[in-house]
């Protein structure tokens, strides 16, 4: 089960703790918003995309989508997602669950600006009903990320 590898990956911080499971799903942002009875763009989405030899995650607010044009700036080709069963093969998590945590070391994962507007913010924990609290600086401390990256724009700006 995807939630078990997060929660020994998290034991190692001892965070497993902090993991919360909800008896309804929290795989939409607007479902782990109800969830966690917080403002959606608190939520903190993994998003998958393809790029040469394997996948990248970009965590993104949840109120964001990924900007074609800053995207191909940042990485050289333009944004095409994973698909469902790729996202599955590739990071092994089902969409819904996919989190930044316990994520195979060939998939490269970056953090999205638009997550430090925030105190804290609520990524995923490997299943489609699970979620942690962190500030920034804890997501970014206890994951194996690549850095921060400017590649989202709030879907208002749009």
């Amino acid at each position: 089960m995807s939630i078990e590898k997060v929660r020994t990956y998290l034991h190692q911080f001892n965070l497993n703790g902090r993991i919360r499971e909800f008896p309804v799903s929290s795989a939409t942002v607007a479902q782990a918003a109800q969830a966690l009875n917080c403002e959606p763009c608190r939520i903190a989405k993994t998003l998958s995309f393809k790029q040469a030899g394997g996948a990248v995650l970009i965590v993104a607010a949840g109120d964001c989508k990924v900007d074609n044009a800053k995207y191909k700036h940042s990485f050289g080709l333009k944004a095409k997602m994973l698909s469902a069963d790729e996202v599955l093969q590739t990071t092994g998590f089902a969409i819904g669950g996919v989190c930044p945590f316990a994520v195979p070391e060939n998939v490269k994962i970056y953090l999205d600006v638009s997550l430090k507007r925030f105190q804290t913010v609520f990524p995923a924990c490997g299943s489609a009903n699970s979620a942690i609290e962190l500030t920034p600086e804890e997501l970014e401390k206890y994951t194996v990320n690549s850095g921060w990256i400017d590649v989202c724009t709030t879907m208002e700006q749009k």
